[in-house]
């Protein structure tokens, strides 16, 4: 499943959604959570059953559903588990233990609905509750169909009784920075994609451009969008540039051309194998090669 960008649609807002679907996201979010109101969560997930029996599309088709604690999430489980559906992303997970008791859930409707065995996917929210914060560990032991991380500071503060997450600048204060550092490692940890969190100013597309560079020299492999706006500039930003691609080819065909060794000399600077773990990965986000070690 390619996340490089990742774009949050409302699922109750038909108009929205066809905006968004020739957009260049590689996947879609249709929401149930947030952006739909108490009164149009029945509305909403009638709207995906709809869209999730439309044709071929060029995009992976997520649904955001309703967290533990809603009294919603079986019913949005029982409704979206079904052919067309690509993924679920969890929000306000507090463990591992939440994201495998959702893959039980969904390996019952997959069989009940006609779905492949294990097609769906699963990603989470990882850092919006106090308890998921000091239970990252579990990640190390991975669920099979976990396959992406993100995190998020607004609902964690909102939890914690902060009176906000950010500096005067915009940058996040400690507790947030601790929380995204902490996305990265369980991610890891998991074998999953990490994701950066949503870039708030729509409109300020150099701000986002050089966040997104931030968020891939630190390990981010996508981002979410909250605007089609944004997709444009994610896309280019977490897409490796024909230079990084050219260094990564000779990284790898250095170490294969002397197999025995731990360390190779390109131009003068020497390469590990780290940097051939690197090289690979880079190359396996288009497709080249495979990304293991």
């Amino acid at each position: 499943m390619k996340l490089r960008s990742l774009l949050f649609v409302p699922a109750d807002s038909e108009r929205k959604f066809a905006k968004a679907d020739g957009i260049g996201a590689d996947a879609l979010i249709l929401d149930l959570e947030d952006s739909v109101a108490p009164g149009r969560k029945a509305f909403a997930r009638d709207a995906v059953k709809g869209l999730l029996g439309g044709g071929p599309r060029s995009w992976f088709f997520l649904v955001r559903i309703n967290p533990f604690g809603t009294g919603l999430t079986l019913e949005d489980l029982a409704a979206v588990v079904r052919p067309g559906l690509d993924g679920l992303l969890l929000p306000k997970v507090n463990g591992i233990e939440d994201v495998d008791l959702i893959s039980h859930y969904v390996d019952v409707l997959e069989v009940a609905n006609g779905v492949p065995t294990g097609h769906v996917k699963l990603l989470t929210v990882a850092t919006e509750t106090p308890a998921a914060m000091i239970g990252f560990s579990g990640y190390a032991r991975g669920n099979k169909r976990l396959v992406g991380v993100t995190w998020g500071g607004e609902d964690l503060s909102a939890a914690l009784g902060a009176l906000t997450p950010r500096e005067a600048d915009g940058s996040w204060t400690f507790p947030y920075q601790v929380a995204r550092a902490q996305c990265l490692f369980a991610a890891g940890a998991a074998g999953a994609a990490a994701l950066e969190t949503l870039y708030v100013d729509f409109r300020d597309q150099q701000g986002l451009a050089e966040s997104c560079r931030i968020a891939r020299r630190d390990g981010f492999v996508g981002r979410i969008a909250i605007h089609p706006d944004q997709i444009a500039t994610i896309n280019t930003c977490f897409t490796p540039s024909d230079d990084d691609l050219a260094h990564a080819r000779r990284v790898v065909a250095a170490f294969a051309a002397a197999p025995d060794v731990g360390t190779v000399g390109i131009d003068g600077k020497m390469y590990d194998i780290p940097h051939l773990v690197a090289a690979k990965r880079t190359l396996a986000s288009v497709g080249e090669g495979h990304s293991d070690g």
